[in-house]
């Protein structure tokens, strides 16, 4: 009787297992059979010039022969449709950029000529437009929900068009990857572990509910290898949902800027701050005019949060920024001097080219052969000083008219004429008001403690 309830408890262990494993993969098949119809191969054709070589790579000239000779060449990608009723495909800017043609194969053989909505290189994104009828979309859902460890399947057309609308299936192995393609660019990828191949750029990462939660962009390889060694990244659904509403709305991407230069936050610097977290970005420098000095934030400051959310490190506050509307107003938790404290930051559109403001900055702050740095708790550790809310020599041009009237790195600049400055800001200030003496009077606090002012002249 014992045996044959073992043997009883047993069976139903194994029906049991026997009955997940068929839904698990009942569960898959529904997410491939919903999403495939909504992926595209993407084709695209670039006619290039190129000297004729012979069949052994060699260059040969023949009379009466052009010595160049336009070739056709293609390439393949995979792509989308967020949009069935408008044609909208999204997809990979490296996919489509610089190319003469493209063409959209959906999974019932349809071809369609394509046309480019928007780019974005940065984030290497991009939108296409088809004019179809019939066609079957994706729901967008919310990258910000998954977590490590959850199941998900890519869908695209790895290696050639015979190949299309395969499907792979791994798991979430690890989220907010940045410096994977370049610095320049916008990057906070979903890492998996789903093979990724050349041809499934711009396909579809879905989660287990069959919503797209990345577009498929880059493959880690082992050098000269192509293809997929267990490490993927996608471009999260909804960082490309924001950039894919700019591209459509008005043909490119409006970003924000906070005007800050800021360093990752290592654990060495974390001690000389006295800070007990090791996440966050640590602000090197405030650039003038900037909506970060505007709300008052100072070198030395570590970014924690931003609107609630914890910031894990330089490109996380970086994507953030970027991708908060230009003139909202924003919290932002900062770590000064050891205590927590918010301010509110109402950010600005990103310049052409924000470095030039940072570059500017420092060229003022030289005045004289001088760089200066608001006073900070690592600051004060390096050159030994208890002053607060001042300046402090951090570089000196031996050529420059400070260091002939003495002035040293280490020196802390109190005054301009009969005037406290407290930061970079009124430094600038009352140079400028000075320029019109043509010279000005710097009170400098030495190390040990005497003061004195210096004359300096404008050249």
């Amino acid at each position: 009787m014992k045996k044959l309830i073992i043997s009883i408890f047993l069976i139903c262990i194994v029906t049991a297992q026997n009955s997940v494993v068929r839904q698990f993969s009942k569960a898959f098949a529904d997410v491939a059979e919903k999403a495939k119809p909504a992926v595209v191969t993407i084709i695209t054709d670039k006619v290039v010039s190129l000297n004729q070589f012979d069949d052994f790579g060699f260059f040969f000239y023949q009379p009466n022969m052009p010595r160049q000779r336009e070739f056709k060449t293609n390439a393949l990608g995979s792509g989308v449709i967020v949009d069935s009723k408008n044609g909208y495909i999204l997809t990979n800017n490296h996919v489509v950029d610089d190319m003469d043609g493209i063409r959209v194969k959906l999974i019932d053989k349809r071809e369609f000529d394509a046309t480019i909505i928007g780019t974005d290189p940065k984030s290497d994104l991009a939108v296409l437009k088809i004019d179809a009828e019939n066609l079957d979309d994706i729901d967008i859902g919310d990258s910000e929900s998954i977590r490590v460890g959850e199941w998900v399947m890519a869908v695209g057309s790895p290696f050639s068009e015979n190949l299309s609308h395969t499907v792979t299936t791994g798991i979430v192995s690890a989220i907010g990857r940045s410096n994977i393609l370049n610095s320049g660019s916008y990057e906070d990828f979903i890492q998996t572990d789903a093979a990724i191949n050349p041809g499934n750029s711009g396909g579809a990462l879905l989660n287990m509910d069959g919503d797209l939660i990345g577009i498929n962009t880059a493959i880690a390889t082992g050098g000269y290898e192509k293809g997929n060694r267990g490490v993927g990244f996608a471009i999260p659904s909804n960082m490309a949902q924001r950039i894919m509403s700019d591209l459509i709305d008005k043909g490119y991407v409006t970003r924000s800027w906070l005007g800050v230069i800021i360093q990752e936050l290592d654990n060495e610097t974390a001690e000389a701050l006295d800070i007990e977290t090791r996440n966050g970005a640590l602000i090197a420098d405030v650039v003038k005019d900037s909506p970060a000095e505007d709300a008052g934030m100072q070198e030395g400051d570590v970014i924690v949060e931003f609107n609630g959310k914890p910031i894990a490190n330089t490109a996380n506050l970086k994507n953030v920024v970027s991708l908060t509307a230009p003139e909202s107003t924003n919290r932002v938790k900062v770590i000064r001097n050891g205590s927590p404290k918010t301010v509110k930051v109402t950010l600005q559109e990103l310049p052409e080219n924000p470095q030039q403001y940072a570059i500017r900055q420092r060229n003022e702050s030289n005045e004289f052969g001088l760089e200066l740095k608001k006073i900070t708790d690592s600051l004060k550790e390096k050159y030994q000083i208890e002053e607060e809310d001042a300046l402090v020599v951090t570089r000196i041009d031996p050529n420059g008219e400070a260091y002939g009237k003495g002035i040293r790195e280490g020196d802390i600049i109190k005054r301009i004429g009969t005037e406290r400055v407290r930061s970079l800001k009124d430094y600038n200030r009352l140079l400028e008001k000075a320029k019109v003496k043509g010279t000005v009077l710097v009170l400098v606090k030495k190390p040990g403690g005497s003061s004195r002012y210096y004359t300096l002249s404008y050249q």
